[in-house]
């Protein structure tokens, strides 16, 4: 089978032939659809300082699909033939502290799908039982394959307070518009974002967005002390930009709650915490998703909640085109971009 693959240590993916994988013990072998191209994926084509450090190629990449299981591994008999499922990217050991006491999403074990074993850009995968997250048919299954991704946002906005809530977010990449989306589904009061690209502004604007300050054309910190003068009540921190904290901190009302998602290119050297402290700041930071409350909310979002998250997906494509997603993604003219497989 064809599979999309880092095979050296240099930028660039190419598809590769390779043999169709066997089940083994605990695990399950899915046939997949679609895949959903993540900065993580990117990081990996251009073979940055992180993905060296930690990747040994060759490896299948790919850590948002989704599919049907076509074969179970001896010892599995919590998923069926026929399940439709989605990825969980994180494998997680089980029985480290903080798996045995419900916080497996920082697993000091975790290996990553696509990044430390195997990925699922093919035809058909194996993955651990548990990663194979059962998905209800009403779920487009386009949306189905990204729901790794919309996991993150979903644990970032439900960390805090939003019904009723004034809420910033810093950071209108694909899951700060899915988070967005899920802001406006919970019922805050004021959604407002941050965000340079022209493109992604629009694609806020359809999701109902009440807001968006451009810092390349304004003076964001001015604008927001007009439009919330007592500071917003929740800010959800996406960039990863070192301004954002700083002004997440700043235009954040005392007693309110931050939710930091974005990685930072290197150690932040300005951060004021006298603030933070003397504002009675709740500041969470958020890694993955839960597992595996966020996607019990997540399913509760897409099914009874009616989440539409659709205008976040901008492309779809055969896999065979993956370079085209990859240069798609690096110019900045995407949201999420499906692969069908």
């Amino acid at each position: 089978m064809q599979a999309i693959a880092k095979t050296r240590p240099a930028p660039g993916l190419e598809i590769i032939e390779v043999p169709e994988p066997e089940i083994r013990p605990g695990h399950v072998k899915v046939k997949i659809e679609h895949g959903s191209v993540c900065g993580t994926d990117l990081h990996i084509y251009n073979w940055d300082a992180w993905t060296s450090s930690r990747m040994h190629p060759p490896r299948i990449i790919g850590h948002e699909v989704c599919g049907t299981i076509i074969e179970l591994g001896e010892g599995v008999t919590e998923r069926k033939v026929g399940d439709f499922i989605s990825s969980e990217s994180h494998i997680v050991c089980g029985h480290c502290r903080q798996c045995l006491s419900g916080q497996a999403h920082v697993c000091v074990n975790t290996s990553i799908l696509g990044v430390d074993v195997d990925g699922g850009f093919a035809p058909f995968a194996v993955i651990p039982w548990q990663n194979a997250r059962p998905t209800p048919s009403v779920v487009p299954h386009n949306v189905a394959s990204m729901q790794d991704a919309l996991g993150n946002a979903v644990h970032t906005v439900m960390a805090g307070p939003v019904e009723g809530q004034t809420i910033l977010i810093t950071g209108l990449g694909p899951i700060g518009l899915f988070a967005v989306a899920i802001c406006k589904t919970l019922g805050a009061a004021r959604v407002i974002g941050t965000e340079v690209s022209d493109f992604r502004i629009g694609i806020a604007e359809e999701l109902g967005i009440d807001l968006v300050l451009n810092p390349l054309k304004e003076s964001v910190g001015a604008a927001l002390e007009k439009v919330a003068p007592q500071g917003v009540d929740v800010t959800l921190e996406m960039s990863g930009h070192p301004s954002s904290i700083d002004l997440a901190v700043q235009r954040t009302r005392p007693g309110g709650h931050l939710s930091l998602l974005g990685i930072y290119p290197d150690r932040l050297a300005n951060f004021d915490m006298n603030q933070v402290v003397m504002k009675g700041l709740t500041v969470q930071g958020i890694v993955g998703r839960r597992l595996w409350e966020t996607w019990d909310q997540m399913t509760w979002l897409l099914t009874e909640k009616k989440l539409n998250v659709m205008p976040v997906i901008t492309d779809q494509m055969p896999f065979t085109e993956f370079e085209r997603a990859m240069q798609t993604l690096k110019a900045g003219h995407a949201g999420k971009i499906v692969l069908d497989f």
